[in-house]
């Protein structure tokens, strides 16, 4: 129905004996009339002797609850109409306990009954999360779960985050890591590949990372948990249940207490082993739309729509949320509280981040900095496609100096280092091709303004986007796209497979000593390879899993990763918090012939750094570039090879000395 054939239906009061109650409204004007609930109990509210569930379905004429026995299968044990309360919503009790059961709602709406499906809130589902299940909570924490903490973190450019999918952990047999696929598979110590080197946590661990950035893992759609290791894969891109974990990754999918129950236990163990949980969201779509929860309750509400009524599609699949709209902003906001509340998560990257509005970005950052200021927000800061929302409203890059405290990806730098990220056998840096050495500064200094850059000359943002350098995502690889070890056998075929090894350290080395918050692909540090699979979001384990047998084939590979990351986390002259710090401290350096050449200096023992002045430099060339430092004696701590906070060796600087930067490679010296 087209909004404009919405008319406004006055309330309709019906007075029994003393009370008077109030009817609900079916038609409105727009969906900017529909009624916003101010509560914070949509959902469930369970106790062991009374279960109340509100819904918010404002054009509902009738909405019942059907309770079954079990998730899947079977007739209602139980079908209860539902009353109608205030502000959209309908409610129902019971008093009893009802832990154990399943329900799900339907509503009547112009004549029809909806499907029935669970609410949005549901906080637990059976199996494939077609229902929902009575839970206690309470009853789902791990031993010792009020005494998790989240590991200590002071500035969010201390972060290193290691973007990593539940399933590809483990998948290897070689990882030797018992629940395989799981999320218990991260709980695991221990284990050790065929060749001795450790996988799983351990790895993890030693490499040093601050934060992993798990890939969907609340309840999504493509994989069909009833399946037993179901062989299908999918990144989880394909939202269905927001507000509970994912049941493949679980050891029982039936019991929706389970994968709660796993999932805090394994945010637990991180904690207890140093390291931070990010949760990857996907409130931008939806996977299936006329049919979606949201969509059943209250249709067309939650998605926008183009001028002729139709679905919009920013997120290229199919529809797009409608974040700007009351209850669908709150929603975002709850949900992201009860993953915080309830499960211990430390951040949030937000998919497609750019189909949301500012206002309620801002929202999110401030109810959740409220409850911890070191939670950190980040997204995409692009859609996938055209939006009627306006662009001045957009979460997108270029609007990220109007977003507090969030964070947004470079791919001023990642396509800077490898080359447009849709343009396979392109080259860039550190593949040889000139011409981007702007744009690399641009990355270095993490988007924020730099009087050194030419900003004409940077290949996407013409003005610095980021505010702070906390605001800026710096990184070459995802899960999008070619690995990097990938892109460059594409791009560089000429190349041998040790000037590829060369290119791929000296990429880590720009993203590790850049300005911002840095990021790594799990299994960046072993070369990983998806055999030159470009979009692996539903391609088999072969191709998505974490091979363990590379950490020995390329342990000096790792060793370089490990260095790389050690070095940020004890130096924060890497790690500036403001962008005045970045202008007084880092100085780029002025080359006679810049082609494929970047330097800098980091002077006055920056952001309290034990180094006075370090010297970093890139040669994206094949042949050696010779440069002068300034007078003293200066200790090598890094070149293509190795890192060595302690020295690589001594060189002597001044006009009487010149030094070669080896073909593609870094170079740090300290003073």
């Amino acid at each position: 129905m087209r909004l404009s054939s919405f008319l406004f239906a006055a309330p309709i009061f019906i007075c029994m004996m003393t009370a008077c109650k109030e009817t609900p409204k079916t038609e409105y004007a727009s969906f900017a009339e529909y009624p916003v609930y101010k509560g914070d109990d949509l959902g469930l509210t369970y106790s062991p002797t009374k279960s109340t569930f509100k819904v918010w379905a404002p054009t509902a004429e009738e909405a019942k609850i059907s309770l079954y026995d079990a998730g899947e299968g079977g007739s209602p044990i139980q079908t209860q109409a539902m009353e109608y309360d205030r502000d959209g919503v309908w409610k129902v009790s019971f008093s009893e306990d009802l832990k154990g059961k399943f329900y799900t709602f339907q509503v009547k709406i112009k004549g029809n009954w909806s499907n029935e499906v669970p609410d949005p809130y549901v906080k637990a589902v059976g199996v494939n999360g077609n229902r929902g299940m009575v839970v206690d909570l309470n009853e789902t924490n791990p031993e010792n779960w009020d005494n998790d903490e989240r590991p200590a973190l002071q500035n969010p450019t201390d972060i290193i985050l290691y973007e990593l999918h539940v399933r590809d952990l483990s998948s290897d047999p070689n990882s030797s890591i018992k629940n395989t696929g799981k999320f218990l598979g991260l709980t695991e110590l221990g284990t050790k590949s065929k060749e001795g080197e450790a996988t799983g946590l351990d790895h993890i661990k030693d490499l040093g990372i601050t934060h992993i950035h798990l890939l969907p893992a609340f309840d999504y759609k493509s994989i069909d948990e009833s399946v037993k290791n179901n062989p299908n894969y999918n990144w989880g891109y394909d939202p269905q249940n927001f507000d509970t974990p994912e049941g493949s990754y679980a050891t029982d999918p039936y019991d929706g207490a389970v994968r709660i129950r796993e999932f805090k236990q394994m945010v637990k163990t991180l904690h207890e082993n140093g390291i931070r949980v990010v949760m990857d969201v996907v409130y931008n779509h939806t996977f299936v739309t006329q049919s979606s929860n949201f969509n059943q309750l209250v249709p067309g509400y939650y998605f926008r729509q183009k001028a002729d009524g139709t679905f919009s599609n920013a997120s290229g699949t199919g529809n797009e949320t409608a974040s700007e709209r009351a209850m669908f902003r709150k929603f975002m906001v709850q949900s992201v509280k009860h993953w915080v509340n309830e499960y211990h998560v430390d951040g949030f990257r937000f998919d497609l981040m750019g189909i949301h509005d500012i206002e309620t970005m801002n929202e999110i950052s401030a109810e959740l900095h409220k409850i911890d200021p070191t939670i950190i927000i980040y997204g995409e800061g692009w859609t996938a496609g055209d939006s009627p929302l306006p662009d001045s409203l957009r979460a997108i890059k270029k609007n990220v100096s109007k977003l507090n405290n969030i964070a947004v990806f470079s791919d001023d730098i990642r396509d800077a280092i490898k080359g447009h990220v849709f343009t396979p056998t392109e080259k860039a840096f550190v593949s040889g091709l000139p011409n981007l050495e702007e744009s690399l500064k641009f990355g270095i200094v993490a988007a924020t303004k730099h009087p050194q850059i030419k900003y004409d000359s940077v290949r996407y943002s013409k003005a610095p986007w980021a505010a702070e350098p906390y605001q800026c995502i710096s990184y070459v690889e995802a899960h999008d796209n070619h690995t990097l070890w990938d892109r460059l056998v594409i791009s560089a075929p000429e190349a041998s497979e040790a000037e590829r090894i060369k290119m791929h350290k000296l990429s880590s080395a720009i993203v590790l000593t850049s300005q911002g918050i840095s990021f790594l692909h799990a299994g960046q540090e072993l070369l990983r390879t998806k055999q030159g699979n470009e979009n692996s979001y539903e391609s088999p384990d072969s191709i998505n899993l974490l091979d363990w047998s590379r950490k020995s084939k390329y342990k000096e590979v790792y060793n370089y990763y490990k260095g790389l990351v050690t070095l940020r986390k004890n130096h924060p002259a890497f790690r500036m918090m403001k962008t005045e710090d970045i202008i007084k401290n880092l100085q780029f350096l002025e080359f006679k012939n810049p082609s494929n050449t970047v330097g800098y200096t980091i002077s006055n023992n920056a952001n309290g750094d034990k180094w006075k002045t370090i010297f970093v430099l890139f040669n994206g060339n094949k042949m050696p570039r010779e440069i002068y430092l300034p007078d003293g004696e200066w200790t090598q701590v890094l070149d293509g090879e190795q890192v060595n906070e302690s020295g690589i060796r001594k060189i002597k600087g001044g006009e009487d000395n010149p030094i070669q930067i080896p073909p593609i490679s870094a170079m740090i010296l300290v003073q």
